[in-house]
Order: C-alpha cells, then structure tokens, then sequence
C-alpha cells in the first residue's frame, strides 16, 4: 500500500511540475513579479526555470535513479523558491496577486517540499 500512495505521490508532483513548467511558457508575464529585481535577465530566468521543471517533472516519471535524481532536483528547486513566495506574503503588491493567494501558496510551498523530500528520502533508501 506504501508503494502504491508514494507512486501516486510522485506521479501528482511530475503532474504538477511539468503543468507548471508549461506555463512559464504559455504565461511567462505571470512569473515576471516573481523574480526578484535584482536579477537580470527575468524572462530568461522564468523561461529556463520552466524548463528545469518540465526536466524534473519528467525525470520523476522515469527509472528510479532518474525519479530520484527529479525528486531531489524538486526539493532544491521548492527551497530555492521558497524566500520569493515568503517575501510575497509581506509584500505590498505580491507577485501572486494578492495576500489571500500569497497566504494560500506559502504553505502549499511546504507540502511540495515535504512531498519532494519524503520522495527522494524513499527512493534513495529502499527499492520500489
């Protein structure tokens, strides 16, 4: 039954990573906020992070050395992420839209994180 919760699981991340990948490129101007100032260059960087989750999305789906190699990839990818959408919440303007969003998907952003560790944590430990 574990096998089959934690299959399901990473098979609802690779969903999520690779829809949301996609939509940096259908919707970049969306991400643009999102991207802190200080950086150059944001429309590449909203387009190459979309393709690092189409990429890890993706390699979820494959063997199990590449799934835990796209489970990893995810939980750096979520903490790395994390500082914008904290920011988001106390920001003025948030990026997403508005405080209710902001408050929404800052704890989403730890579910994808404990979702993408406890993942990688199976997979680098036992065989499925």
């Amino acid at each position: 039954m574990k096998h089959l919760i934690l299959a399901v699981v990473k098979i609802l991340l690779a969903i999520f990573m690779v829809y949301g990948g996609i939509q940096h490129f259908v919707k970049p101007d969306f991400y643009i906020p999102f991207v802190p100032s200080f950086l150059p260059y944001a429309m590449v960087i909203v387009y190459i992070s979309g393709l690092v989750e189409i990429v890890l999305g993706v390699a979820l789906l494959l063997n199990k050395k590449y799934a835990k190699f796209g489970a990893l990839g995810v939980l750096l990818l979520m903490i790395l992420f994390l500082p914008i959408h904290i920011w988001d919440v106390f920001s003025e303007n948030p990026a997403i839209g508005s405080h209710n969003a902001a408050l929404i998907r800052l704890p989403v952003q730890f579910v994808l994180i404990a979702l993408a560790g406890k993942v990688y944590g199976v997979l680098s430990t036992k065989k499925i």
